[in-house]
């Protein structure tokens, strides 16, 4: 064990992160936990903010924020965060892991925000200015950051100024967050932008689709869709040089992909997609005949019939997902229904529920929303309050430790949404909470020692979104 641990250690090969999956998974336990959390839509007129919560069981100040660092600016949607290089840099001793990267969903700002100086709270280092993303690459909308071999930063955009979803595609910022371009060669961009994976011993890149921002930021609404405003499509890349290979057509089971992730093993060419609206886990892998990619139905998440809800049947909204460092199990969350789940994937063709926990959602004891089961009768879920406090909206992002065994949970999915779905979110706040996880035989059970109640900050209720650790997590990582 101490082997590993030694070995697994940045000291030895100089450069940020870890050398493999499994390294990581012994690397040191999470004592800091960095969480965006938005006043955007809530009718507040703070700046969003990054939260640092103290997730050390021993410290005086365990399961609370400790430090808020507000964006200079209103109304920015800060959303997902990455890191300027993690172990895709692990062989390079002039990197160093100092920066998250934090895009603006509406803004189009892009912070970077440096951690090292004092981690418990970070400062400001600067931030791109949107007119010069749109200026320079027409880019608008910027999501997902990952952090590149090259010491590049790729960040990508899901459309152009106007929210129209043919603009988008991806921004690349050299490694003092100046803007380089777009990555994609021109004519390759895809159809809808969201989420994005590498795997470079396969030389592919897979990016999702969400839809037009100029839909998706007013509300969801199922006209947009029919109307063909919401993807349903994954695109293939050659990588580094972005030409698009493939497109892959979820069709009616696979709409909005939106979270993308390969297993963390950097030889294998398998990995899953969750469909938020079609409640669908995908599983796609190339096929070794033909070299193509190809993709079928992993999990599936029954809708539910409902009554006194908007429509008669509610999908489970699969919302986020990740993998463990050693691609053994998988976890989910069900925005609407309200369940984070477990899957073992040690075969990724035959997935396994192992375990399941109810953390909210919209058919909570007391709700007027009813399900109703196969021979008529109705029920609905019992969510327990923890520390006193009941849990608001539904499970949303997740982040998991490096050992696997502790599963941090967010509420808010953005502003809008959370508006229209969870009306009481943005009013009363949200909430932070971690899932105990057994390892070993699977299952899923809330820690009742920690909670963070978003309800209770300094200047009024906020939404908690996206998750990071100082050293790097399941989510950010890429191994090369």
């Amino acid at each position: 064990e101490m082997a590993t641990a030694e070995s697994g250690c940045c000291r030895n090969s100089g450069g940020p992160g870890y050398a493999s999956p499994l390294d990581a998974m012994s690397g040191p336990r999470e004592t800091l936990i960095y969480v965006t959390c938005v006043y955007t839509g809530s009718g507040r007129q703070n700046p969003d903010y990054l939260a640092t919560v103290d997730v050390d069981p021993s410290s005086p100040t365990y399961s609370e924020v400790i430090h808020r660092l507000p964006m200079p600016q209103l109304n920015d949607e800060l959303h997902h965060s990455g890191w300027n290089s993690c172990s895709s840099c692990y062989g390079n001793a002039f990197a160093e892991r100092r920066y998250l990267v934090l895009p603006s969903l509406v803004s189009s700002r892009i912070y970077a925000v440096d951690t090292q100086k004092n981690p418990r709270a970070p400062i400001l280092y600067k931030y791109v200015d949107p007119k010069e993303i749109a200026d320079k690459t027409g880019l608008a909308y910027p999501h997902t950051a990952h952090c590149l071999a090259s010491g590049d930063i790729m960040v990508s955009c899901l459309g152009d100024t106007d929210g129209n979803a043919e603009g988008n595609g991806f921004l690349l910022l050299d490694d003092d967050f100046n803007v380089k371009g777009r990555w994609e060669k021109p004519g390759n961009s895809p159809l809808y932008g969201y989420d994005f994976w590498y795997q470079p011993r396969h030389k592919t890149m897979i990016s999702t689709s969400w839809g037009a921002p100029s839909a998706f930021t007013k509300g969801f609404s199922l006209d947009d869709v029919s109307s063909g405003l919401y993807g349903r499509h994954l695109h293939v890349y050659s990588w580094p040089d972005g030409e698009l290979k493939q497109t892959l057509d979820l069709g009616a089971a696979g709409l909005l992909p939106l979270e993308i992730r390969f297993l963390h093993d950097p030889d294998k060419d398998v990995g899953f997609v969750g469909c938020a609206l079609s409640s669908n886990m995908v599983r796609f892998y190339r096929n070794e005949e033909s070299g193509k990619w190809e993709h079928e139905l992993a999990v599936s998440v029954k809708s539910l019939r409902v009554r006194n809800w908007i429509l008669p049947e509610m999908p489970g909204l699969i919302t986020d997902f990740l993998i463990s460092l050693d691609d053994r199990f998988i976890y989910f969350s069900n925005w609407l229904h309200g369940d984070i789940r477990q899957y073992n994937i040690e075969d990724p063709t035959k997935p396994r529920l192992t375990g399941q926990v109810w953390v909210g959602g919209l058919i909570v004891k007391g709700s007027p929303v009813v399900a109703e089961a196969g021979d008529g009768t109705t029920f609905q879920y019992d969510v327990p309050q923890v520390q006193g406090h009941d849990l608001r909206g539904g499970p949303q992002m997740i982040q998991l430790s490096l050992d696997g065994k502790r599963l941090y949970v967010t509420n808010s999915l953005f502003s809008t949404w959370d508006r229209q779905f969870y009306p009481q979110l943005p009013e009363k706040g949200g909430h932070m909470l971690q899932i105990d996880v057994d390892t070993l035989e699977g299952g899923l059970a809330i820690n009742p020692d920690f909670f963070v109640d978003f309800g209770s900050e300094p200047d009024g209720p906020s939404l908690p979104h996206e998750m990071r650790y100082p050293g790097g997590d399941c989510t950010s990582d890429i191994w090369i």
